[in-house]
């Protein structure tokens, strides 16, 4: 069975893993959610049988073939399955059997599990976020009007004393009052729209890579690069992405100088790479560019994982808590995605931007 180009647009469109088998489990064919499912390429799985894409799933393979032979219907729900290259999935499935000029034809439904955890989570952490965004910024703008009337005050009373030496009080207050200010600036964070323009991502990194290490000119600490050179440009504002990617190195830096920590050994990753069939804020993309920062600190504390990046987390007693909120915001204004996974002797921090 052939399928023509109009029919194979609208089945790629869909979010379902759609998959034609011969008689033989013999792939023929299978859309864009499929391949990301079974993470194959459409010219390697065509050449391939549902038997050489699974591991260890006789039982799931018999049902198949008693429902070719009796030319039966079945779904499958929750069913983990291992692949070749050894990832599990987890995945709803329905089993459809036809007949052609062709002979008895196979379709396989995929719904990933592990795709719609993914999202749900995604939606959940974005609603979250923008939720505690506008709540910050309404209780920052409580805080720095009565700033501005404290400010103005004490430079009227300043203007006022007899006794200069009394004007280092209103000095004092005046200076707490500006850093009070900025720091609820900062708080905020910045409401500009990115000016998307091309842009190369090992630019970005290597300049921040030569910010990171004039900062750090002493320490021991390597950062090694794994860049992907076919990465083309993408549509970005290279300012912007400089800062979020920055929050998130500088945190990796003061994580590597902890008490806890072989200074020697201490080493950061920038790694980029494609990734195919990413869904980034709900929205499909064919491709995607992935940036990712690993280090081998201590790793970021379990209780705080979850809330990691929302305004004023932070796992150091001297920390703001603002980095990686801030980055995330940048992120989300460039409908891409951020997310971290971390255990002792390991933490990525994971970018993914869409293409085009």
């Amino acid at each position: 069975m052939t399928v023509n180009k109009i029919h194979k647009k609208l089945l790629d469109h869909l979010k379902t893993g759609v998959i034609l088998l011969d008689e033989n489990l013999q792939l023929t064919f299978l859309n864009l959610a499929a391949e990301q499912i079974f993470e194959i390429s459409e010219r390697k799985a065509l050449s391939s049988s549902l038997d050489e894409l699974l591991v260890g799933a006789e039982e799931d393979l018999l049902e198949i073939r008693e429902a070719i032979a009796s030319g039966s219907s079945f779904t499958k729900r929750e069913a983990r399955l291992r692949l070749s290259h050894s990832k599990r999935i987890e995945v709803d499935y329905t089993v459809k059997v036809f007949e052609d000029k062709q002979g008895k034809q196979v379709l396989l439904e995929l719904d990933s599990l592990e795709h719609a955890y993914r999202i749900n989570r995604e939606e959940s952490a974005n609603s979250t976020h923008t939720t505690t965004r506008e709540l910050v910024r309404g209780l920052a703008h409580e805080i720095k009007n009565p700033l501005g009337g404290i400010r103005g005050a004490a430079q009227l009373l300043a203007a006022e004393l007899p006794n200069r030496e009394l004007g280092d009080y209103t000095s004092v207050i005046i200076e707490e009052a500006d850093r009070l200010r900025n720091l609820v600036d900062r708080l905020v964070g910045s409401r500009k729209a990115p000016e998307l323009a091309p842009t190369n991502l090992h630019e970005v990194l290597e300049r921040v890579r030569s910010l990171v290490k004039a900062e750090h000119a002493d320490s021991a600490i390597q950062i090694e690069r794994d860049y992907d050179p076919s990465i083309p440009l993408i549509p970005a504002d290279a300012e912007q992405l400089i800062q979020a990617t920055l929050n998130i190195i500088r945190n990796a830096m003061q994580a590597l100088t902890s008490p806890s920590v072989d200074h020697t050994l201490g080493k950061i990753i920038l790694r980029t790479r494609i990734t195919r069939n990413a869904t980034l804020n709900s929205t499909f993309h064919r491709l995607a560019a992935n940036i990712r920062i690993i280090d081998n600190g201590p790793g970021i504390p379990e209780e705080i994982i979850d809330t990691l990046f929302y305004p004023m987390i932070s796992g150091r007693a001297e920390g703001t808590g603002l980095g990686l909120s801030i980055a995330r915001d940048i992120i989300n204004r460039h409908h891409g995605l951020i997310e971290c996974e971390s255990e002792p002797g390991a933490t990525c921090f994971s970018i993914t931007l869409p293409l085009s």
